[in-house]
């Protein structure tokens, strides 16, 4: 099944479409969807490895700009659409009480961990609305973040070229156990930081 999830995306590199899922995946993940871009980006950027920088821009000016979203969610309608986005990830609000903690530790360098990282960035995006983190520093943090992750991943893909997508293909199972795993364990980060 996730072969075949796999194939389908990858077919999207050939098409205009693709460039536009990418872009929609990275606004709705930084702001309320549980599923990161860097799948889409990957399939795409294996599809296409000469456009992988493009698709590396495409993916970080999304996720920016759907961490303002967040940040804007958190910051003027949290009772409304944050509380409830944050309720899926933290229900019992351990996690957001420890991150108000951490801006006041950690500010600009914590918003630049979470967009590197595998850890939940939109509860970050909200958070720095609803405790009015300047939004300079976030935009800052964000923008440094979200692009070191992404065109880390187009980069190497982009270097690997077919090889790397033969070797993708050749232990397909294990490179998306080993994504499943990266991902778990963001969430369980987020959970007992």
């Amino acid at each position: 099944m996730l072969r075949r999830a796999y194939d389908w995306v990858i077919s999207w590199s050939d098409t205009p479409y693709g460039s536009w899922a990418l872009f929609l995946l990275a606004f709705a993940e930084s702001s309320c969807f549980p599923i990161p871009p860097d799948v889409l980006l990957i399939a795409l950027a294996v599809g296409q490895p000469v456009a992988a920088f493009q698709f590396s821009l495409i993916c970080s000016v999304g996720s920016v700009l759907g961490g303002l979203a967040g940040y804007g969610i958190g910051f003027f309608a949290f009772e409304s659409i944050g509380q409830p986005i944050l309720d899926l990830y933290d229900p019992d609000q351990q996690v957001f009480n420890q991150i108000r903690g951490m801006y006041d530790t950690w500010g600009f360098w914590g918003v630049l961990v979470a967009a590197i990282t595998p850890i939940p960035y939109k509860v970050f995006t909200i958070a720095s609305g609803v405790f009015k983190f300047d939004i300079w520093q976030f935009v800052l943090a964000s923008v440094l973040g979200r692009s070191f992750r992404f065109f880390l991943v187009g980069g190497l893909i982009f270097w690997g070229g077919e090889s790397l997508k033969d070797w993708i293909e050749k232990y397909f199972d294990w490179v998306a156990w080993g994504f499943l795993a990266v991902l778990v364990l963001g969430f369980l980060v987020l959970k007992f930081i």
